[in-house]
C-alpha cells in the first residue's frame, strides 16, 4: 500500500503544470517586440535613387516651389499660404485640365513639404505631382 501512496503522489504532482514561468516569458517577449518593432522601422538610412523618367509634358502645368528660406513660389511670386490656397481654389473651378507640379529645396524639412502638398490637395487638386532631381544631377 506504501507503494501505491508514492506513485499516486508523483501523479498527482504532474497532473498540476504550473503556468506562471510561461505567461511570464510570454509577455517578456511581447514587450520587447513592441519596444524593438518602431525603433527598426526608423533605423533605415534612406537616400533617394536617380530619377531616369522622360521629361515632364508640355501640358498647361503650374508649379509650386518652397525654396531654401521656406517661401512659396508659385508662377514666379512669393506667395502666402492663404493666397496660394486662393489661386490653386480659382484654377479648380475653371475646370481645365491642369497639372500642379510641386518642387522643394533638400534642405527644408518633410514637414513643410507634406503641408505644401496638404494645402494643393484641400484646393481641389487630388493628383499632385512632386518634382525631383537625381543625386548625380
Amino acid at each position: 500500500m506504501a507503494r501505491r501512496k508514492r506513485v499516486r503522489s508523483q501523479l498527482n504532482a504532474i497532473d498540476q503544470i504550473n503556468m506562471t514561468p510561461l505567461l511570464d516569458l510570454t509577455f517578456l517577449l511581447l514587450i520587447i517586440f513592441m519596444i524593438t518593432a518602431p525603433l527598426l522601422e526608423y533605423a533605415i538610412n534612406v537616400s533617394p535613387p536617380e530619377i531616369n523618367a522622360d521629361s515632364l509634358p508640355d501640358e498647361d502645368n503650374r508649379y509650386v516651389s518652397l525654396n531654401s528660406a521656406g517661401q512659396i513660389v508659385y508662377n514666379k511670386v512669393i506667395v502666402s499660404e492663404d493666397e496660394l490656397r486662393n489661386d490653386l481654389q480659382h484654377l479648380s473651378r475653371q475646370g481645365k485640365k491642369v497639372n500642379i507640379m510641386v518642387r522643394a529645396d533638400r534642405v527644408r524639412p518633410y514637414g513643410e513639404v507634406t503641408d505644401l502638398l496638404k494645402i494643393v490637395k484641400e484646393s481641389g487638386f487630388p493628383d499632385v505631382f512632386l518634382v525631383t532631381q537625381g543625386e548625380g544631377k
